[in-house]
Parts: C-alpha cells; structure tokens; sequence
C-alpha cells in the first residue's frame, strides 16, 4: 500500500497530526495507532484488508513521530499515556467523528486503552496488543522479574542523560536493535527498517520518547494539565466496550502473556494469542485485521 499517496493533516487544540486515511470517506471509522519504536508503516498490509470490507482507515503518526508537529514551543513535550489517550479523542474531535474504533499496540495500544477507559462513549470497540495496556505508574516503581528487567533494558537506560546522548545520536541503531529483540523470529529487510526510521528524525522524538518512560517509571513528572486523567487512570478503571486483546507468544516483552488481563474488560470480550513477537500488525496483519472485523461485528 502506498501510503505516501494519502498523506493528511489536521489540526488540534496541540497537535498538527499528520495521517493516512483509506477506504471510502462514508465508512466504519477505524484509528490504527502505531508504537515506539515504529511508525505507520506497521499498517502497510493491515489497511487495505480493512478498506476492502468497508472501513475508513485513519493511521495518525503519533506525537513525536514523521510529520507530526506540536503548535506551539511552549506545550510540554510529553510522552505520557493521558496525552498519547488524549491525542486520539482530539484526533476525532478534529475529524468530527463522534464515534470510531480504536486498534493499536505498543504506545498505540497504550493510547488506545487509555482512550476507551476514560471516554467509552467516544469507541465502538477496541483491539488492543498486548492486554489491558494502561500503565500501573505505582507498580512501575517497583522491580519486575530479572528476565523481564533484563528485556526491559533500554527502559532503565533512558532514565538518564546518557540514554539521552544514546538515543539522540545513535537512534537508528538502537531502534533496530529493539525491533530484532523484540521479534526473534521476524526476518525484516532494510528497505522496511528504513520506512519507518524516518519517523524517528521528528525533532521531538527524543524528548517524547524519554519522557514517556521516565513518567512510566515514575521518575519524572507528568504535564500537569493532564493530572486529572492521570489520577483516574491510576484508579484502573475497566474497560466497558467491546474488545480483543492479542498477544504475541514470542514476545519476550510478555513472557507470559496476557490472558489473565480479562479481568479489566466487561463487556464482549474475546483474547487470541499467535506465534509472532512484539511487531504484531507487520509479523501477523491478517490476525490483526480479523480482530479488528470480528469487534466491528459486535460493536
């Protein structure tokens, strides 16, 4: 799919989000929401399954991403998941959706979660990797397993200002290297690294990015505009609209999966497991497709 044909922005309360739109403008609405460390192009072969069975398609880069651009030098650049939630339902205020379905994973799942948990009655369903995904800041503060600890390295790297200078100078590699960490069985080429490395030139990509870990961690504080969504996503609140939740059985982020996470959601809810890694929508898009189709059903 050639996304570069599609190209589109638009303009929030803080955000000019740039983003792909595809399959007829009368369509079911669909967001697609991209991690770190990737880009759109996750959604190359997803999309047009998609709008082949009707559904309007929007794939926003994320805040801190390709063309996506913050209005104004004074708005913090926060990573955090209020703001990553937020930007999705300012994406649709924006579009004058009242409604769409909501698909992501990594930060897009994050931000997808985080949408549905805290403005249910703007999403029709929800497909979500891996699990119920809005971050527990309290237990982030303390330690994981050793193995997960282990895996989890570049998060503990980033608390510093030598993490900083790396990912600043030395981002590509360093985004590589999680991409093949996280998917040992993913055999990708240059060609499709490099689509989606463009995105990490976005002069706000470091900042974010950083922030958005320290805040997980609970070493750096949040924008304090969003502190009242984030007093309520600390609550936990479950998930009340239809949802799958998928995961990745060589996903060495959840070793064990995410099965036990039902708990969270209560209403239609289904979870699916397959044999890829972390880079679901690239390793299984037919998979991620079916979910998302199988909540539209249901919604």
């Amino acid at each position: 799919m050639a996304f570069s044909q599609h190209l589109k922005t638009i303009r929030t309360d803080v955000l000019e989000i740039a983003y792909f739109e595809i399959g007829p403008a009368d369509g079911w609405p669909v967001v697609l929401s991209h991690g770190f460390p990737y880009d759109v192009n996750a959604y190359r072969d997803v999309s047009p399954i998609l709008a082949a069975r009707g559904a309007r398609v929007i794939v926003p880069y994320l805040r801190g991403f390709g063309p996506t651009r913050f209005l104004s030098p004074r708005t913090m650049r926060s990573g955090q998941q209020a703001a990553l939630g937020k930007d999705l339902i300012s994406l649709l205020d924006a579009l004058a959706l009242p409604r769409a379905l909501l698909a992501g994973f990594d930060w897009g799942g994050l931000a997808s979660c985080v949408a549905a948990a805290l403005w249910p009655q703007r999403v029709d369903g929800l497909v979500s990797y891996a699990g119920y995904d809005v971050i527990d800041v309290n237990r982030q503060r303390h330690s994981f397993a050793p193995s997960l600890e282990h895996a989890m390295w570049y998060q503990h790297l980033f608390q510093s200002e030598r993490g900083r200078e790396c990912l600043e100078h030395n981002r590509r590699e360093l985004c590589r290297m999680l991409w093949e960490q996280w998917s040992p069985q993913w055999e990708f080429d240059d060609a499709t690294f490099d689509r989606s490395a463009a995105s990490f030139e976005n002069p706000d990509f470091v900042d974010v990015v950083l922030h958005s870990y320290r805040f997980a961690l609970g070493t750096e504080s949040g924008d304090p505009e969003l502190q009242d969504l984030e007093d309520i996503l600390a609550t936990r609140p479950q998930i009340v609209i239809p949802a799958i939740t998928l995961d990745g059985t060589q996903d060495p982020l959840k070793p064990d999966g995410t099965a036990d996470h039902s708990v969270m959601f209560t209403g239609p809810y289904q979870h699916k497991a397959f044999d890829c890694g972390h880079a679901f929508p690239f390793e299984a898009p037919e998979a991620f497709a079916d979910a998302i189709l199988a909540v539209h059903e249901i919604a």
